[in-house]
């Protein structure tokens, strides 16, 4: 009798866990698939109790400092570095970055209309190096080449292991470098959630605490990028007080043109 066909479809993203394809059995337990208030489009008012909580949580550990650090850290050879931020929020990681690098352009991007109408209503929407768009980061409207870095600070836990995927494709084919900044993996970080308490009352300490069972390890990072179907160099690093440091770039990147890189409007 001749053996059974060995099943020779890829690995699919949907199966990855993420603390990588060896997690351990503690770390899938650990897992959860409960959804955070800023993933459920129906109720606006406790996303931005959320959102006010996370910026004062941001501000007090230092978070929006360390991540203006390390996007300067990948500009590279840019003069007038041109910077997309996926997922901006509230929009302060794009304010800082503007004040502290006078030759720098961003572009702060969000998937929601509502959260990019109150950017465009506050100090970004009247900054004359600063665009203000609603972009879906796995899906960029963007021409190849336009950006010197893309990053997105905070976010990568809200994207399915599809839309890992996806973001690592998209990001390093419209920039030089993507750049994603988030937890650390580990159950020792849920020592923050008193203070995610305090900064934000129930509803952010629920959405902390979910995001940092939710958070993506390096190893699953470098498997999902070995997914996307594009060559990268990726390299994954821990930075303190407790962060992933992701940096994709693709060998075949190419400045875009000026006239392409203008076809966004604030």
């Amino acid at each position: 009798m001749n053996p059974p066909p060995a099943d020779t479809d890829p690995p699919s993203p949907l199966r990855m866990p993420r603390g990588g394809p060896a997690a351990t059995r503690w770390d899938r337990l650990y897992e959860t698939a409960r959804e955070e208030y800023l993933d459920r489009p129906g109720d606006p008012a406790t996303a931005r109790r959320v959102l006010r909580g996370l910026d004062r949580f941001q501000r007090l550990t230092l978070g929006y400092r360390t991540c203006a650090r390390l996007t300067a850290a990948a500009f590279g050879p840019a003069r007038r570095p041109r910077v997309l931020e996926l997922g901006a929020g509230c929009g302060r990681l794009s304010y800082g970055i503007l004040r502290a690098h006078p030759t720098a352009r961003v572009t702060a991007s969000d998937v929601s209309p509502r959260v990019v109408a109150e950017l465009r209503a506050g100090p970004l929407g009247r900054h004359p190096r600063a665009r203000c768009e609603v972009l879906d980061a796995t899906a960029i409207d963007a021409p190849a080449g336009a950006y010197d870095v893309a990053v997105m600070a905070m976010s990568l836990h809200h994207l399915t292991p599809d839309g890992v995927v996806a973001l690592l494709g998209e990001g390093t084919r419209v920039a030089r470098t993507l750049l994603l900044v988030d937890g650390w993996r580990h159950p020792l970080y849920l020592a923050a959630v008193p203070l995610m308490f305090l900064t934000g009352g129930p509803a952010h300490a629920h959405d902390g605490l979910i995001s940092l069972r939710k958070v993506y390890s390096a190893a699953a990072v470098r498997t999902l990028a070995g997914m996307c179907g594009a060559p990268l160099t990726v390299h994954t690093r821990f930075a303190l007080p407790g962060y992933l440091v992701v940096t994709a770039s693709r060998s075949s990147y190419a400045p875009a043109t000026a006239d392409s890189r203008l076809r966004t409007r604030k």
